[in-house]
């Protein structure tokens, strides 16, 4: 522990009671914990399966597991949990499903499965246009964020109309129970449900956790913190580290007054502050400091460094959104060539993603390379995800998920009852639902209409199986055809080019199968091809986020818990930053700590831009400053004395110096 400074020492060392860390950016929380739970298994002995450290995203526990690892090279962590929420719930669930009205091999559905549940219910539904199927499944994922059944959402309806969304509420989960499935929020929202009612099953994990580390805490929703609260006991055996001024995801559930229940559920609660800054410079902490004094705070703090004074940030106008791109571009050749700055140590942060349009073309002009964070990965895309369960069902007939994703998709007419009755029937089977098709038994509780779209879509799989076996490229390109997916794509696109594209990514997929056939997998079976195109989607996630020697262009959002020697925060004009819903709804506070994040992840140099008009609907609308750097020291940053055609000179004359420089490498080559 020599390394740590006095506060985040005596961060680690206590453990009299409940713990919260403000940690403001930059200022080693990470370490705190890693160090933390060393502290807890070598000082205070404490094994390590009886501690758990959770985080909100796979990528944070991956890090933090990599921290642990290098850090306590000398202390066993055999057993040790660190994890994401949804995973440690995850966990819970599948010890115990009974418990909590489950069986053993229940289904997770993913948000495209549980959109999809909604649209089914939806075709129903009473004035089913007026509802949008991801508005209704937002508003359910709140509900379950907020500890709200069904029952109660229908009590507290102001009117007909939230009734309706109500009644869809409850019939959406009286599916996943048939179904045996939960969604994501339920991984949360069941087990602190079940803990509130079975004292004896939250006492045996009390046991299993006896010392609970939670990161990003401010991010937390109501069903989170229930669940903290109930493993961590009266006693409050936990370490929660967070940040009220990184508190940016009110819009999906988070609650930044947790961090504020704390003190009112546990009067003993310590509050240690780490205010030192390891990250960025002087001038920059500076900025921060006045930006986010604005907003109103139970807990004050305020960042400070010992990397000096540093570079006065920038800031730049330009005439028009074409003009900004093209200067930031211009700026970045400047500091790859005349400051030899590598691509991957430059960000550009931006407030909304349709921003990232123009700077990506003015960066391909450029020759720039750059790194697109937060694309959809090909996986993920609906109609890869259609054909990947097709494969998954044939490969796996025990499969009720990849079933209950495609046996509608093309749509068969078996609605959400059908499928509920079904799910019923094989519950009380113990089979899996393609099999329940085809028992006589079903005779009993579907008519023959639903059994004979059932037994055409078992026909279907039992006919492709053995061709996506012996030939998986040719079988699956069959199948593809014999289902009219290119048509069903065509129905559900909004114009033919988009329905071409995602048909393209299938036949992508199709050949790469093809490849991995002949290749590495000649002589292995389907699953294990499977498997594999599973185990790439993750891999290839992995990869994405490394970045490489890349220009970085993401949102403020996606740019949480990230830094970089030079950032460019663009667009910082009313409307964009703050975002234009914000302004309306009042809600500037959690825009300003949006702004806030963007300025901390800046270590060296920060560059702000702004435009004089933006072009909207194919007008060209006026652009106002944004507020946020009307709230700066005027001081504290160097506007320029440039105009727009100033800096269009000293572009030209900039990209000529790199011209000149590139050519006498070349000639000295």
């Amino acid at each position: 522990m020599s390394g740590l400074n006095p506060r985040q020492l005596e961060a680690v060392r206590y453990t009299d009671g409940p713990l919260l860390v403000l940690a403001g950016a930059g200022s080693g929380k990470t370490r705190v914990i890693t160090q933390k739970i060393a502290h807890l298994i070598g000082q205070k002995g404490i094994a390590p399966r009886h501690i758990c450290a959770v985080t909100f995203t796979n990528k944070a526990a991956r890090e933090m597991r990599e921290r642990v690892g290098q850090q306590l090279t000398d202390v066993k962590t055999r057993g040790l949990t660190i994890s994401t929420f949804h995973t440690l719930g995850l966990n819970i669930l599948r010890r115990e499903p009974e418990r909590v009205g489950l069986r053993q091999g229940f289904s997770l559905l993913d948000a495209q499965d549980s959109e999809a549940l909604i649209k089914e219910h939806l075709r129903h539904a009473q004035d089913a246009d007026a509802i949008s199927p991801p508005a209704l499944q937002h508003r359910i994922s709140r509900w379950k964020n907020d500890f709200i059944d069904p029952t109660q959402a229908l009590s507290q309806a102001e009117d007909d109309f939230e009734a309706r969304l109500a009644a869809l509420y409850a019939d959406y989960e009286r599916s996943l129970k048939a179904y045996n499935a939960v969604d994501f929020d339920d991984l949360i929202l069941t087990p602190a449900q079940v803990f509130r009612t079975q004292p004896d099953l939250l006492q045996h994990w009390r046991d299993r956790i006896r010392y609970l580390l939670v990161d990003e805490y401010q991010d937390t929703n109501s069903a989170q913190y229930e669940l903290v609260r109930h493993l961590a006991g009266p006693e409050g055996a936990f370490t929660v580290v967070g940040d009220d001024d990184q508190s940016i995801y009110a819009w999906r559930g988070a609650r930044p007054e947790n961090l504020i229940r704390l003190k009112d559920d546990y009067p003993t609660l310590k509050v240690i502050m780490l205010e030192q800054n390891y990250r960025s410079t002087a001038r920059i902490l500076g900025l921060a400091n006045t930006l986010i004094a604005n907003n109103p705070h139970v807990f004050k703090k305020r960042l400070w460094s010992e990397h000096g004074p540093g570079e006065k940030p920038r800031v730049i106008q330009c005439k028009d959104e074409t003009h900004e791109a093209e200067t930031v571009a211009s700026e970045i050749l400047h500091l790859k060539y005349a400051e030899n700055m590598p691509f991957g140590d430059m960000a550009i942060l931006y407030r909304g993603n349709h921003q990232a349009r123009q700077f990506e073309k003015v960066l391909r002009e450029y020759n720039i390379p750059y790194f697109l964070s937060g694309g959809t990965s090909f996986f993920a895309r609906t109609e890869i995800k259609d054909v990947m369960a097709y494969l998954r069902l044939l490969a796996n007939p025990e499969d009720d998920a990849a079933f209950l994703r495609i046996v509608n998709t093309p749509r068969r007419e078996i609605g959400p009852t059908t499928l509920e009755r079904l799910a019923e029937y094989a519950r009380t089977t113990e089979t899996s639902l393609l099999a329940a098709c085809e028992t006589a038994g079903l005779n009993a509780h579907l008519g023959e209409r639903q059994r004979d779209r059932l037994g055409a879509f078992v026909r279907l799989t039992d006919t492709h199986r053995q061709s996506v076996t012996a030939d998986p490229a040719g079988g699956l390109r069959n199948l593809v055809d014999a289902i009219g997916y290119a048509g069903w794509l065509r129905e559900n696109a909004s114009s033919q080019a988009v329905a071409d594209r995602r048909f393209e990514n299938v036949t992508d997929l199709i050949g790469w199968l093809g490849k991995l056939h002949k290749g590495d997998f000649q002589n292995k079976r389907l699953a294990d091809m499977v498997n594999h195109l599973t185990l790439m989607d993750v891999l290839d996630r992995q990869d994405e986020e490394s970045g490489g020697d890349r220009v970085h262009l993401m949102t403020l959002h996606a740019a949480k818990g990230l830094e970089f020697p030079q950032v460019f925060l663009v667009g910082m004009e009313e409307e964009l930053l703050p975002h234009r819903t914000s302004i309306e709804e009042d809600s500037i506070e959690e825009e300003r700590r949006l702004a806030y994040v963007g300025i901390t992840r800046a270590r060296k140099t920060l560059t702000f831009t702004l435009t004089r008009r933006r072009k909207r609907y194919g007008e060209w609308i006026p652009s106002e400053p944004s507020r946020f750097l009307n709230e700066l020291p005027k001081d504290a940053l160097d506007w320029g004395d440039r105009t727009p055609d100033d800096s269009a000179v000293e572009r030209k004359a900039r990209g000529l110096s790199h011209l000149h420089m590139m050519k006498g490498l070349l000639s000295d080559d």
